[in-house]
């Protein structure tokens, strides 16, 4: 996918298009791209939230697990907990 079609995908996104919405979650989980992830979760993406937290567990990244559970996001606290044994 280029940039051009992911950017036309993010416009879609940005207006409600649950479909765009669902192709970029599933191709930033493919790649990592927690920042991609974190975008969309920010913006009220429940789903995006989930992936961004496997991605995370997958990576270990403690420090965005501590984000997300600081948040109030339970998942990633019991990940974080799972992890570290906190």
């Amino acid at each position: 996918m280029t940039e051009s079609d992911l950017s036309v995908l993010r416009e879609r996104a940005a207006n409600g298009d649950q479909t765009a919405i669902d192709i970029l979650i599933e191709l930033a989980g493919e790649r990592g791209d927690m920042d991609e992830l974190r975008r969309l979760a920010e913006n009220g993406s429940s789903d995006a939230a989930d992936q961004l937290i496997e991605v995370a567990t997958e990576l270990g990244d403690l420090g965005e697990l501590r984000r997300l559970a600081d948040g109030g996001n339970i998942t990633a606290a019991e990940q974080l907990s799972e992890l570290t044994g906190e």
